[in-house]
């Protein structure tokens, strides 16, 4: 637990921002057939941005090293940034920005079409204000590392002990990494956010033995203890409706039920976990207080159209998990 006047623990954020283009409609349109979606709204989204967007709401010192192109999109995420007061984002004049698909259907799933841009691209000159800053804990995502610039991350990363303990979202695409990118990441012994089915594909691409058991949780938790056995890190696995199960640095294993809500749609919710998990961590909490809280500000996110909330309500999410 952080001391009182103790300085907050800075954080580094490395990634994508972009336009969510969120069209609502009954289901997935199969071939030839012809939709009418219920609404088309544009938000600003990129997994790196939602992460950001917590811990920047909970005053924790931040640095987002995002980098921003040009077109319509990427004026668009241009303005927001600078509204949102954010130090670290990079103007790229010369690249298209990219923007993302979100199919919402009725009962709240979300399915992406992503065309990537600037935004997940990664070069040592947008990090060069931060060379010699040391920070606690640094994010990444598996779709920067997925990129043909991942590489360059991973260098940066492994060559900057400074950037402190890593947090890796691989996510779906991360999970499916060639296995050469996937043993340098976890090379660095990073704190692990998936979710079930993540966890379970990314231990079975680096297991020869078979994970697959009669229960869902079960697997769960095996797959978990194949990735600590390599990381010997936190590993952090959302469930859903379930809550969450992770395993603490020293192996011991937990679980928290998810908090009760409404589903509007589940854009961002792993996003805003993971933000919400390393906002906890800076401010020096008790995992279990760290895991609550994450839970909270999911359910939150989840219960309101789009990926992020506004600052008072991370705020207001954020502390009242701390009176339930």
């Amino acid at each position: 637990m952080r001391k009182e006047n103790q300085p907050l623990k800075k954080l580094l954020v490395i990634g994508s921002t972009c336009v969510d283009v969120v069209l609502r409609l009954d289901h997935l349109p199969s071939t030839g057939e012809d939709l009418h979606p219920y609404s088309q709204h544009f938000r600003m989204g990129g997994c790196a941005y939602n992460v950001a967007k917590v811990a920047h709401a909970n005053t924790v010192p931040l640095h987002f090293v995002t980098p921003v192109g040009c077109g319509i999109f990427g004026d668009f995420v241009w303005s927001h940034l600078e509204k949102d007061g954010f130090t670290g984002p990079v103007r790229i004049e010369n690249k298209e920005n990219g923007c993302c698909y979100c199919f919402v259907e009725k009962d709240g799933e979300r399915t992406f079409l992503s065309v990537h841009g600037i935004e997940y691209s990664f070069d040592e000159s947008y990090v060069k204000d931060v060379e010699n800053v040391a920070f606690d804990y640094t994010y990444i995502s598996g779709l920067e590392v997925e990129e043909p610039t991942g590489d360059n991350l991973i260098d940066w990363l492994t060559s900057h002990p400074n950037r402190g303990t890593v947090l890796y979202a691989p996510g779906p695409r991360g999970v499916m990494l060639c296995k050469e990118k996937t043993e340098k990441v976890l090379a660095l012994h990073p704190i692990l956010h998936l979710n079930a089915s993540e966890v379970i594909t990314l231990a079975d691409a680096i297991s020869s033995n078979a994970l697959h058991a009669d229960s869902d949780q079960f697997n769960v938790e095996v797959a978990a203890r194949v990735l600590y056995a390599v990381t010997q890190n936190m590993v952090i696995v959302t469930l859903g409706k379930d809550g969450v199960f992770w395993l603490s640095k020293d192996g011991t294993s937990h679980s928290l039920p998810s908090i009760k809500t409404t589903v509007v749609d589940t854009i961002g919710a792993g996003d805003s976990h993971c933000g919400a998990v390393l906002t906890g961590l800076c401010l020096d909490l008790p995992e279990k207080v760290i895991m609550k809280n994450a839970n909270a500000i999911a359910a939150t996110v989840v219960s309101k159209e789009g990926a992020t909330l506004t600052d008072s309500e991370y705020q207001m999410a954020f502390l009242n998990s701390f009176v339930h």
